[in-house]
């Protein structure tokens, strides 16, 4: 059984990454995380957490997690796609979506997004309604106390800023590519080892 998580997340602060997208190197060891891109939704001093957004889940669809749920209206009339949000909690939902729709359990990611751990905006999106673009993970990629850190300072991960292309576009596949493309970065010729000047 499938649940939506209540979380409120870790509030951002100066100097850390929350709202920046996430890009797995091309030497990413990690078969969890190879070539992903996540959006960073919250980090400060006590970790991180974030959504993958470009790995969708085939397995389940939307009107199949409405009847789990016990939601109506199922057919819905509006849908919203099912990723694979990462590792952590499986069971556990996260709308990302745009800021033009806020409800019990939402915070403000950055800019223009908002995470959503609540019930009421899968029946918003249901009845038709909701915000204009978002994306239902289940499950999180999270972090301990300066582990994101480590990883980046050990060349696994790059920053870009988030756009809703990049986002809520359902070509998953191409999102990495889109992702380095950002940074104007050939991913063939990056290094998997971090250097020291």
């Amino acid at each position: 059984m499938v649940r939506l998580a209540r979380d409120r997340g870790v509030a951002t602060q100066e100097g850390y990454l929350g709202g920046q997208v996430l890009v797995a190197m091309p030497g990413m060891q990690d078969p969890r995380f190879a070539r992903s891109v996540i959006c960073l939704c919250a980090h400060s001093s006590e970790g991180a957490m974030g959504i993958v957004v470009n790995k969708a889940i085939e397995s389940l669809s939307f009107d199949d997690l409405l009847r789990q749920l016990g939601l109506e209206p199922v057919p819905p009339q509006r849908r919203i796609r099912l990723l694979q949000g990462g590792p952590v909690e499986g069971g556990r939902g996260f709308v990302l979506h745009t800021a033009d729709w806020s409800g019990e359990g939402s915070l403000r990611v950055a800019g223009d997004l908002v995470l959503t751990a609540s019930l009421d905006i899968l029946k918003a999106i249901a009845g038709g309604g909701g915000p204009r673009r978002g994306i239902l993970a289940l499950g999180y990629a999270g972090w301990g106390p300066g582990q994101l850190e480590e990883e980046i300072q050990r060349n696994a991960w790059l920053s870009v800023p988030p756009d809703e292309s990049l986002l809520f576009d359902e070509a998953d596949e191409r999102k990495w590519h889109q992702a380095m493309a950002k940074l104007k970065v050939d991913p063939t010729l990056l290094s998997g080892t971090a250097g020291h000047a």
